[in-house]
């Protein structure tokens, strides 16, 4: 599945941010880099002391010459901008983008990004399908040319791989009402030998938030027992 998604940087302009977003594709199993005459000479030894343990994405990735030849073997092109621009593109959401990724299974996809000091041309923009904004504060919209890819690998990434933020709880077991009741009726009885009830027109009130405050809990037998023996060991007597 990750192998039909493709990142173009056009013209980065420091070998750092190259290997950080190599990083960030190997981070979340992407492998396809694209570059657009880098600003310095290739290869690059800063792009790889940053790429550290991605430095095979680095070694493999294209260079170009051009943008045009650098999208030409992808379906649809998505272009990444930190402003609304003024060009006859339609502009999509994130929710949109992972719509249009979810809905085309047979597309190679070609993820389109700016130099790190003007972003994108119009020229570039135009060979594009979509042009989508990350969402950021309204005081400082501009993100760094890697922390844009990290954040777009990670919807894609989130989007297949759902199973991962799912949380796991088919090997724990609930203990039933019944023990809990047995617990609170313990507590309860355990509190009126000690007094606690006091003053004594309140005491149903304070029955009511004992109960709300165990019985939203989902403990499971072990932690029952555990409970258990805590409030028992809180009840004897010191000598």
């Amino acid at each position: 599945m990750k192998n039909k998604f493709g990142f173009i940087l056009i013209k980065p302009q420091l070998g750092e941010n190259i290997g950080a977003c190599a990083r960030s594709l190997k981070n979340f199993g992407f492998t396809k880099l694209s570059i657009v005459s880098p600003k310095q000479s290739w290869p690059n030894q800063k792009a790889k002391a940053t790429s550290v343990g991605a430095y095979g994405i680095i070694k493999k990735a294209k260079i170009y010459n051009n943008t045009h030849d650098a999208v030409s073997n992808f379906n649809i092109v998505i272009s990444f901008s930190a402003r609304k621009r003024d060009i006859n593109k339609k502009h999509i959401s994130i929710n949109q983008f992972l719509k249009i990724i979810k809905s085309k299974k047979n597309t190679k996809f070609g993820l389109m990004f700016g130099p790190e000091a003007s972003g994108l041309s119009n020229d570039d923009l135009s060979l594009s399908n979509y042009i989508l904004q990350i969402p950021t504060s309204k005081k400082f919209k501009s993100l760094n040319l890697s922390h844009s890819l990290s954040i777009i690998c990670y919807e894609i990434f989130k989007l297949e791989n759902s199973n991962k933020f799912e949380k796991n709880t088919k090997n724990i077991k609930i203990s039933s009402k019944r023990k809990i009741f047995s617990l609170v009726l313990h507590l309860k009885k355990l509190l009126e030998k000690k007094g606690f009830f006091v003053p004594t027109e309140k005491k149903h009130t304070m029955l009511m938030n004992i109960n709300n405050l165990i019985y939203r809990m989902e403990p499971n037998d072990k932690e029952i027992r555990i409970l258990a023996s805590i409030i028992s060991s809180l009840s004897k007597k010191k000598y």
